[in-house]
């Protein structure tokens, strides 16, 4: 999650093998309820690949995420697939703008910042 968005994460709850489940719980100050962001793993190939099915809604992403060593660097591959092209308009119009963020968190974190 973008740190940018303001949200925090409540709770996280994830069984990170092939048919195993995720659900991830934020609150934001705007909102009286909880956000859950929850489903299942489609395959989990340790250091190599993860495939995820977004299940909040029936207009749920399939995510899959590839790691390759190139140089001693790890090249990282995201790729999305929408049901329909309304549920992908909605996510460019929507979370995919925090993308580049999250990257760069990503890229903090792992080269050991905060």
């Amino acid at each position: 999650m973008p740190k940018s968005v303001g949200m925090t994460l409540v709770s996280c709850e994830m069984d990170i093998r092939t048919g195993g489940a995720y659900r991830l719980v934020f609150s934001h100050p705007a909102f009286d309820q909880p956000m859950a962001f929850f489903g299942t793993y489609r395959e989990v190939t340790p250091h190599k690949r993860i495939v995820w099915m977004n299940e909040e809604s029936d207009e749920g992403a399939v995510t899959t995420v590839t790691f390759e060593e190139h140089d001693g660097r790890t090249l990282v591959t995201f790729h999305e697939r929408y049901p329909t092209t309304a549920a992908l308009e909605d996510a460019l119009a929507g979370s995919a703008e925090g993308l580049p963020e999250q990257f760069a968190q990503l890229d903090e974190l792992l080269a050991g910042g905060s």
